[in-house]
């Protein structure tokens, strides 16, 4: 369960960081004139600052992930069967 919630919120998190990453590359001549001692494709850059989201995404996850756990799935189903009646 714990692999299934993350796992989600990471194929999430790539999928914004693709798009992001992306988009920071077309927008690179608008950013190079808002940028001091740093070029707008710095590879160094662009990676940490995806590494920082992908780790707070799968930190964000984890919350729910663990409240999950908690759930004894037989409740949560009985609870889930009440509810569409």
């Amino acid at each position: 369960m714990l692999r299934l919630v993350i796992g989600e919120a990471l194929l999430l998190a790539l999928a914004g960081v693709a798009i992001g990453l992306a988009g920071a590359l077309v927008s690179t001549r608008v950013m190079a004139s808002q940028l001091y001692g740093v070029s707008a494709r710095d590879p160094v850059t662009l990676a940490s600052a995806s590494a920082l989201l992908l780790v707070v995404a799968v930190l964000a996850a984890c919350v729910p992930a663990l409240n999950a756990l908690s759930v004894d799935p037989v409740v949560a189903l009985k609870n889930e069967g009440s509810r569409s009646l």
